[in-house]
């Protein structure tokens, strides 16, 4: 899609934003869309199938952008997976007051918000998928649990943005994004593994001594 017809496709999804959120989005029709954004209705269907279609418009470009990153990315696929998720988030960065236009929107549509999810799904497995075909031989569920970690990171961070809670940016999407472990390790046993408990307010270094001390005796 060349930058004209995207820059008139978020015209229009900018604008049936704005009268989803000043109607209703139920209240609000396609003719009514349309003249505001100052085209035919037959013009709107060419664009979009649908007002729920408007409403994600911009996801269907995000993820056939992100789908390209990857197919050109090389060196490290984990680290690839991040860097087209930062590019997602650097463009929704860009469109601000449209994200937080349709994040007060979706939560008002229990429609909108299924559909929501299924986006989100839909992000996970282009990205698992590309994991699968880069690192055959990773445990899947290291590459599935990798994938719904970073998703999730940028999925928090957005909605904190769109909410006017936080100024996070890209710099601090990597940040994030960094600590999340890869799937390089061994699968390891049952009996490989230690499950500590220990009460909600014990300070970290109090919580370190004591796993120091008890791994010791095993």
């Amino acid at each position: 899609m060349d930058d004209d017809a995207a820059r008139f496709r978020l015209t229009v999804v900018d604008q049936a934003l704005r009268l989803f959120a000043e109607q209703g989005y139920e209240a609000t029709t396609v003719d009514e869309i349309a003249e505001a954004a100052g085209i035919s209705r037959r013009t709107f269907f060419r664009q979009f199938r649908s007002k729920e279609d408007v409403v994600f418009a911009d996801h269907e470009s995000q993820l056939a952008q992100a789908s390209a990153y990857l197919e050109a990315a090389q060196g490290d696929p984990w680290d690839a997976v991040c860097g087209a998720v930062v590019e997602v988030f650097e463009r929704f960065t860009q469109w601000r007051e449209i994200a937080a236009r349709r994040y007060r929107v979706v939560r008002r549509v229990p429609a909108l918000r299924e559909r929501e999810i299924v986006t989100v799904f839909r992000y996970e497995r282009l990205f698992t998928d590309y994991l699968r075909e880069r690192l055959p031989e990773a445990p899947d569920l290291a590459r599935v649990q990798f994938t719904a970690a970073v998703t999730a990171t940028h999925n928090y961070l957005l909605r904190r943005m769109v909410r006017g809670e936080s100024a996070a940016g890209a710099a601090d999407l990597r940040i994030e994004l960094a600590s999340i472990p890869r799937g390089r390790g061994p699968v390891h046993s049952d009996e490989d593994l230690v499950v500590a408990v220990f009460p909600r307010d014990m300070q970290p270094r109090q919580v370190a001594d004591l796993l120091v001390r008890k791994l010791g005796t095993l």
